[in-house]
């Protein structure tokens, strides 16, 4: 979509800010164009990027990463089957299991979802339930997390101690290993990941005399979300990062586990201009959107212009020797800290204008402060074949904030 489509739908009442757009089109295009560059690898939509998304990427993608209950819950409702269900998390609890497991038994046909493993004290747990549910050996696969120093996952040195016991857990069959550790990443510091979960892996099958099926691993890509960052070459880099997954000793199964690579080129949103003023020499726009609702990447307190459209197209870098003017685009919130963007080039910006900020497809609609100072929820919309449907009405939040 380019500013006149927006504009078109604004003019004609079928889109009413604030909102967020996202673009199923554009999200189709954006997987198909990674798994072209990665045959044979499998594309687990690590679905916290944003959930709305879930039904739309089902068939595109090979499996969904689950990180809580509430989203265990949604690709239930968006029918997602169980053997594409990848259940992780640090906090995951028995009745959550329970629930879970009851529902497969249910749709059987369905299949099993994958469970990862953080900590002795899941793998026990597991263990439990999956005895409890089903009464059989091998009934649920599991993947052992791999810490890279942090609160996830676990020490390499315990990996192994629980692979040399996995008779003490035989409704379970390890699979293999996850590794995720961040994102934004450098490639020099995925190929080292790689080659670490490599080493791993070898370990494994020699010490332990076990073979490892599957790596399912989060290389955490970067998305170019601002005007001064270095554009992100996708194709070299999926290449690259298929050559160093091609390169390992171990030959197997691979899942790469990607939200905000897949995700973020989807969405918009989109804020109206509600007054327009100047403070001591500095233009103000007030926006009915704001902070708690648009959240970048490494922002860093609205110094970085992100890519947006507004009347006159692609809003450019600033160029002050030409004179022209500047705007400090801010948010509906009553603190002075609501600051979207500073200093952005706008060709004479009115009231009841709108202004469209790009790559919001990942986080934004579910990341920030939205109950900050009771602001209604935004509402969210999906564009598909020139087609735009809403899928989420606006929500007032008093009963959210009060009871």
């Amino acid at each position: 979509m380019d500013f006149r489509d927006y504009q078109e739908l604004y003019k004609a009442g079928t889109l009413k800010t604030p909102a967020y757009i996202f673009d199923i089109d554009v999200l189709r295009r954006r997987i198909a164009f990674i798994k072209d560059h990665l045959p044979g690898i499998g594309i687990c939509y690590a679905m916290k990027a944003n959930a709305f998304l879930v039904s739309s990427a089902a068939g595109y993608v090979d499996s969904f990463e689950i990180c809580s209950p509430g989203e265990e819950r949604i690709c239930r409702k968006a029918g997602i089957p169980a053997r594409q269900m990848v259940l992780s998390g640090v906090n995951k609890e028995a009745a959550d299991f329970e629930d879970i497991f009851r529902y497969v038994r249910e749709h059987e046909k369905n299949g099993r979802p994958i469970c990862t493993v953080e900590s002795l004290q899941q793998i026990q747990m597991l263990e439990e339930e999956a005895a409890g549910a089903f009464h059989t050996e091998h009934a649920i696969d599991v993947l052992l997390r791999v810490t890279s120093g942090t609160q996830f996952g676990m020490e390499e040195e315990e990996i192994l101690t629980l692979i040399r016991e996995r008779a003490s857990y035989p409704h379970l069959r390890i699979r293999g290993i996850q590794v995720f550790t961040g994102t934004q990443k450098r490639l020099r510091i995925i190929k080292k990941e790689i080659a670490d979960a490599d080493a791993l892996i070898h370990r494994i099958e020699t010490e332990c005399d076990y073979p490892v099926e599957m790596f399912e691993f989060g290389p955490g890509l970067p998305v170019s979300y601002f005007k001064k960052d270095t554009p992100v070459n996708d194709t070299e880099l999926l290449d690259e990062l298929r050559d160093a997954l091609a390169s390992m000793q171990w030959k197997g199964e691979i899942s790469l586990e990607m939200g905000r690579y897949i995700a973020a080129s989807c969405g918009s949103y989109i804020t109206r201009i509600m007054d327009a003023k100047m403070n001591r020499g500095v233009r103000y726009l007030i926006c009915d959107g704001g902070i708690h609702q648009i959240n970048y990447f490494g922002q860093m307190m609205a110094m970085k212009l992100p890519y947006m459209l507004a009347k006159g197209g692609e809003v450019p870098m600033p160029k002050k020797e030409d004179g022209e003017e500047l705007y400090d685009v801010c948010g509906s919130l009553c603190t002075i800290n609501d600051v979207i963007v500073k200093e952005v080039p706008l060709q004479h910006p009115e009231v009841n204008d709108i202004l469209v900020f790009m790559n919001v497809g990942a986080y934004s609609v579910t990341e920030g402060i939205s109950l900050f100072l009771s602001r209604d929820l935004p509402r969210v919309y999906r564009h598909e074949d020139g087609n735009l449907t809403l899928l989420r009405e606006k929500i007032r939040t008093e009963d959210f904030n009060y009871g």
